[in-house]
């Protein structure tokens, strides 16, 4: 926590934060791009706490540190000696995209937990399966796709590693069918919301892997995986993951194995991003701990050389995770040890990764729209309305704007496209980032205010353009219409 509380605020907030900020201004049961629990816990938050950066972060950084404890929780369940429980904890600290995940507010990283507190349900169900521990993994279950709609993916390694292992005896059990039962209940608001929108996820879904989501081959999402889960701590996962499948203490424990296989196996075939297996891990690295644990037992020497090792690890990868070296330095440091990594995304790449550089150029962006718009004769700022390419954008806009007087941004992006425009009409509209290949279509007269600069920002957040535009052609609910992108 200390760490993401103090470096992890060096560059800025994230361009998903912006977005769910402004989805924390509109609770519903649903949007576009997730479901709804981890903006109502936002919402809820930033009544109490406010909504500064560090105020932001802090909710991610309890989760992360929530994760440690359950983790150990499992490897100690697994039957993990006192070493063995504090080196699983030890990893969780050290990889990488758990740093990342937790340094940030985003639906990610309550994930990891969920993920981690149905593993632990599923321990306590092999060593006695009682109802009310069914209920428990309804509850967990249906609260966790609640705010990921991925952890339907548990569900579905949980079954296959119920149907290859002695474990399919629960199946002519009540105890399944009630915890399913439960988790529908739970979730059906949000499907009762995807319904009565027009299954926008559904529409998501198939936009980004279609236009947004790098393919990957077998062999390259696999090494994605790894390279979230840093590649000099793939030793130590591949032993986690023999683990669950040969050391003879975990034998009852199987079936976690192949729950993460088949989840492993289930994203691939999905063209899912690598950072959606993330969460399979917490059972790996449990395992680890209680394979290393044997071992260190026989092999004294052992413990300081893995203990050296991961924390050696840690202060590797960690600057790829939280923002604790300064920019200028970081980017020596990236150019010097190979790091980086992918964003999985169809986006030019630039000096910083994406998961870096989408923090740069947010207030400075505000700030020059604002410029524009107090530019504006009084008439027209009266009666304007300003429009966001993208959710990062609009998101910025509305976050940094309300101290410079700026009215609501809006955007066709996602959400916000559910959202409108709020008006009918418009005498004046600012644009940002929509070229004039477009405006042309939708306006009579557009004329260029300026383009942003933000060095270390992405390629296409920087040198966008601002467009103070009139004379819209078409009624404006019909160019929102034809303007909805959900990717």
């Amino acid at each position: 926590m200390a760490l993401h509380l103090t470096a992890g605020l060096n560059y800025g907030i994230f361009r998903d934060e912006l977005y769910y900020w402004d989805c924390a201004n509109h609770l519903a049961w649903g949007y576009v791009d997730h479901p709804p629990l981890s903006i109502a816990v936002l919402a809820g938050w930033k009544v109490v706490f406010g909504d500064s950066l560090f105020s932001l972060r802090v909710i991610p950084a309890l989760a992360g540190g929530a994760l440690v404890f359950v983790v150990a929780a499992l490897a100690r369940r697994m039957g993990a000696s006192r070493f063995g429980v504090n080196l699983a904890a030890l990893i969780t600290l050290a990889v990488p995209c758990y740093l990342g995940i937790t340094g940030i507010y985003s639906m990610n990283a309550f994930d990891l937990l969920f993920w981690a507190a149905g593993y632990l349900l599923v321990l306590r169900l092999i060593e006695a399966p009682r109802t009310g521990t069914w209920v428990a993994l309804g509850v967990c279950v249906g609260i966790g796709m609640l705010n990921k709609i991925s952890v339907s993916v548990f569900v579905v390694a949980l079954l296959a590693g119920a149907l290859v292992t002695p474990q399919r005896r629960w199946l002519r059990t009540r105890g399944p069918y009630l915890a399913g039962a439960i988790a529908a209940l739970i979730f059906l608001p949000h499907v009762l919301w995807q319904i009565s929108n027009g299954w926008p996820t559904r529409e998501f879904i198939e936009n980004a892997q279609r236009y947004k989501i790098t393919a990957l081959s077998p062999p390259g999402f696999l090494a994605g995986v790894m390279m979230e889960m840093s590649p000099p701590l793939a030793p130590l996962h591949l032993v986690g993951i023999a683990a669950l499948f040969f050391l003879p203490s975990l034998r009852r424990f199987r079936m976690l194995g192949w729950m993460v296989v088949a989840a492993i196996a289930f994203f691939m075939l999905q063209r899912s991003k690598p950072y959606y297996v993330d969460a399979v891990f917490p059972a790996v690295i449990a395992a680890t701990g209680v394979a290393v644990g044997v071992a260190a037992g026989r092999l004294r020497w052992l413990r300081p050389v893995v203990v050296v090792f991961v924390a050696a690890c840690m202060l590797v990868t960690t600057p790829f995770a939280v923002p604790v070296l300064p920019v200028e330095t970081f980017i020596a440091y990236m150019h010097k040890t190979g790091g980086g990594g992918s964003s999985g995304e169809n986006r030019e790449t630039a000096e910083l990764p994406q998961f870096y550089a989408d923090r740069f150029g947010w207030q400075e962006l505000a700030e020059q729209v604002a410029e524009t718009f107090r530019g504006l004769p009084d008439e027209d700022r009266a009666d304007c309305l300003i429009w966001g390419r993208n959710y990062g954008n609009a998101g910025a806009l509305n976050y940094y704007g309300r101290a410079l007087g700026l009215p609501t941004a809006v955007s066709t992006h996602n959400n916000y496209h559910l959202w409108g425009p709020g008006r009918n009409s418009a005498r004046v509209v600012i644009t940002v980032g929509i070229g004039p290949e477009d405006l042309g279509d939708a306006f009579e007269e557009y004329v260029e205010a300026g383009s942003t600069h933000a060095r270390y920002a992405m390629p296409d957040e920087t040198g966008v353009g601002i467009w103070v535009c009139r004379g819209i052609r078409l009624p404006l609910e019909e160019v929102w219409r034809l303007g909805k992108a959900y990717r």
